[in-house]
């Protein structure tokens, strides 16, 4: 069984093995109340990772996905809520997550075996993400972070251009931009936005989804490595899974989401040699008893439509198999 540490026992560690340069795993709650932090030579049998794995390994079993959503009733009465959070200036845009009961004849272990994405996590029989979303990566004393918010189906026509010249989609991801610009700006100086708004194609099971991202970069202080925990302390949740401002938003989703977000939404990476790369837990899924569920949502604005919102979070169910 893993070691969860609490949140300044977590964020201490972090900090300790950094500073001793250890390679090592870590991984984050949502809401930072389970934090978990190994040498990578010490990982326990029951966790297992992957970064950029582009190769498919064929179980010869042909997947099988029901899904659960929530129903629409009951997702239309958190929406409104946030709507009228955001009406009364409260929040700008906050990303409303649910976790859906899905059916599937593959285990944990064979989803993890078989999916293809940028990052991965597997903890034995309890949880298993295929994010396609940097969280932030570290190299030569620069910070770098990727938001994703925008997403169409590939198979659209002029699906590109609808995503990128989509005004909801365009001030939901500029207003995530300025807030993981501020982020890093708490923590290096001389911020900068090399590439704004670039597409990139996700495999989401029998489709492909384009997705919107950016890339910022900041530089950061010697010895930074000597306090990674109260960095990342700093920079979580991720704005990307949260919304802006970043703390009342926070204070929004814990009062409407119905189900807490535990692991899904937190982050997990790799620290090495002076430099780390993690990413956002998100498309994920985990076991409760005999249940699988998976998690899924996306950002709300003022301009969002309840129909398409709801129909977003089912379309991000799937098998990256």
């Amino acid at each position: 069984m893993l070691k969860f540490f609490s949140k300044s026992e977590g964020f201490e560690l972090i900090s300790k093995l950094a500073s001793q340069n250890e390679p090592f795993l870590f991984i984050i709650s949502y809401d930072k109340s389970q934090i978990y932090a190994q040498k990578l030579d010490a990982l326990s049998g029951d966790i297992a990772y992957s970064f950029d794995c582009q190769e498919r390994v064929d179980l010869g079993k042909k997947a099988y996905l029901k899904k659960h959503p929530p129903a629409f009733e009951i997702y239309k009465k958190s929406f409104n809520r946030v709507i009228e959070e955001i009406k009364k200036g409260n929040t700008y845009l906050l990303n409303l997550t649910f976790k859906s009961e899905i059916e599937t004849n593959l285990t944990l272990e064979e989803i993890f075996v078989q999916a293809i994405a940028p990052y991965k996590l597997l903890i034995h029989d309890k949880f298993v993400c295929f994010s396609p979303e940097c969280f932030v990566k570290i190299e030569n004393d620069k910070i770098y972070t990727y938001p994703m918010k925008g997403t169409i189906d590939a198979s659209l026509p002029n699906a590109k251009e609808r995503i990128l010249n989509d005004l909801k989609e365009s001030a939901e991801h500029t207003m995530i931009v300025d807030l993981m610009r501020n982020d890093l700006n708490m923590v290096g100086s001389k911020t900068s936005v090399p590439k704004f708004r670039y597409i990139d194609k996700i495999k989401a099971g029998d489709k492909e989804l384009l997705q919107v991202s950016s890339e910022i970069k900041a530089d950061l202080p010697p010895g930074w490595h000597k306090r990674l925990g109260e960095i990342l302390d700093r920079l979580t949740p991720a704005g990307s899974i949260s919304g802006t401002p970043k703390r009342k938003t926070a204070q929004i989703i814990e009062e409407t989401e119905t189900a807490k977000r535990g692991l899904y939404t937190g982050i997990f990476g790799i620290y090495e040699n002076y430099s780390l790369k993690s990413a956002v837990m998100i498309r994920a899924i985990s076991k409760e008893g005999s249940k699988l569920f998976y998690h899924s949502g996306g950002g709300i604005t003022l301009d969002s439509n309840l129909e398409m919102e709801y129909q977003e979070l089912i379309d991000k169910i799937y098998l990256p198999i």
